[in-house]
């Protein structure tokens, strides 16, 4: 049952409660691919959903909070795509040639996400800063359980990575591309500026940054390994 106040049926069983959650973070992915994250807040979530902010909050701590939430749906989503494409790596003879291969792997997959590639540049500097102690601690559960996962499928490619090997890469993959993104959406004046500088194209700066950056990574850890 859900109880009508003002208009708004406050959802009481649990599957009530989870649906309207599914429903606030759906609708927080589709507003994402339209605008970026500074450009949203959470009046504009609540606008879009058919709630007023105050109703949105019993749900969630804050926007920060469903950002977060569709940051775990994405890297969810993204690691099932990589793992395919990761047992599909041939084999190379060239020396640190698998290591080069999985890590353009990771690279290129993670190019097709780029929405994952905003919020993990968003994450540590802007979402994590207006939530409680009690959400931090279920999220940063959860990334560190994503993390795990792709350190784990990295060293099955990699073996002699070692299992401290595969984690740091895991985090330096996050790392990496959140400290290369916001590069690759410059503003309209820093856009006309490199062009007229004769600097490359951000859109075309960012997968070679990527990919060199996960690959020198991982080449430098199987060298300090071996």
């Amino acid at each position: 049952m859900t109880a009508t106040c003002g208009g708004f049926r406050r959802a009481r069983r649990p599957e009530q409660v989870e649906a309207r959650r599914v429903s606030i973070v759906d609708t927080a992915e589709v507003v994402l691919g339209e605008r970026p994250i500074a450009a949203i807040s959470l009046r504009d979530l609540a606008g879009r959903v058919g709630l007023a902010k105050s109703n949105v909050l019993r749900y969630f701590d804050s926007r920060e909070a469903i950002f977060l939430e569709v940051l775990d749906r994405r890297w969810t989503v993204w690691l099932d795509d990589l793992e395919p494409r990761l047992r599909d790596v041939p084999a190379e003879p060239i020396p640190y040639g698998r290591a080069i291969a999985v890590a353009t792997t990771v690279a290129r997959s993670l190019l097709t996400q780029p929405l994952l590639c905003e919020l993990f540049s968003a994450m540590a500097g802007t979402l994590e800063h207006n939530i409680s102690a009690e959400y931090a601690r279920d999220f940063k559960a959860r990334a560190a359980a994503n993390t795990d996962r792709l350190g784990t499928l990295v060293r099955a490619e990699v073996p002699h990575l070692g299992a401290d090997g595969a984690a740091h890469f895991a985090g330096a993959v996050v790392v990496i591309t959140a400290g290369l993104w916001p590069y690759a959406r410059p503003s309209a004046a820093v856009a006309q500026a490199c062009a007229e500088l004769g600097h490359p194209a951000a859109d075309a700066v960012f997968p070679r940054a990527l990919t060199e950056g996960l690959v020198n990574q991982l080449i430098g850890l199987c060298v300090r390994i071996s």
